[in-house]
């Protein structure tokens, strides 16, 4: 029972270590920057929403980021009828089990999840790999059955490998860098540029009032700052008399 209880916390420690093995790019968010946000959602709507669900968020909320009800219902409103609806998708779970070995997951709240450098690491993580089924392969998730969705965009990358020594004495293949195989639409600056757009806009739809939520944090504080101050020479007023 003791060696059970003792693998069950270690779990998530040795999931934790195997992740932070991984370098994380700086994800380039900004929830004030309202632009970024309305090209990522235009990203996130045209690519991602044809097999993800984002089943906690209403096409009308994309109002706080400066787009009007008539903007969405003309540019962004694909797969409802009403800017008042949740951002469901048409697919069919048990077909999207079948076509990818299972369900793609719900990006309501996945950088609040997997956190933001982790998503944007990930879509800029893309290989070529002909073993796989979907002949993609990612660095951040290996064996990854997501097919790379913006190799149009991005181009198709090759991983050029070095030899490495590992803790075990053994050596083995690593990935060093991607050289570019086949260029896409955009330049490799202008896909980062667009991921960025993309993720930042999947981190405020994790929690859309977070920049409301900071700001009004900062007032309080600063009301609290000055109102301490106040407090400070009443009570050293109202107390003089007896000290």
């Amino acid at each position: 029972m003791k060696k059970l209880l003792f693998l069950l916390l270690a779990l998530p420690t040795a999931a934790f270590a195997s992740e932070s093995a991984v370098h994380l790019d700086h994800a380039p968010v900004n929830l004030n920057d309202h632009e970024s946000l309305q090209r990522g959602a235009r990203v996130f709507v045209n690519y991602c929403l044809s097999c993800h669900s984002a089943g906690y968020m209403r096409y009308n909320r994309m109002q706080d980021i400066g787009l009007s009800e008539a903007q969405i219902k003309d540019n962004l409103l694909y797969a409802a009828d009403k800017p008042g609806e949740l951002m469901h998708v048409a697919m069919r779970t048990a077909d999207a089990k079948a076509w990818f070995g299972a369900p793609p997951p719900d990006l309501s709240v996945i950088t609040r999840s997997r956190g933001a450098d982790w998503v944007y690491t990930y879509l800029r993580g893309f290989y070529r790999d002909d073993t796989r089924p979907t002949g993609w392969n990612n660095t951040v998730f290996d064996k990854v059955g997501m097919p790379h969705v913006l190799h149009e965009l991005q181009g198709q990358m090759a991983p050029v490998y070095h030899t490495m020594q590992g803790e075990d004495g053994k050596t083995h293949q690593a990935i060093e860098h991607f050289e570019l195989i086949k260029p896409g639409k955009l330049t490799l600056a202008e896909y980062d540029a667009l991921v960025g757009d993309l993720v930042n806009y999947l981190d405020w739809m994790g929690e859309p009032a977070k920049g409301a939520r900071m700001t009004t944090g900062i007032f309080v504080l600063l009301f609290l700052g000055v109102f301490f101050i106040i407090a400070f020479y009443l009570k050293k007023d109202y107390w003089k008399g007896l000290h």
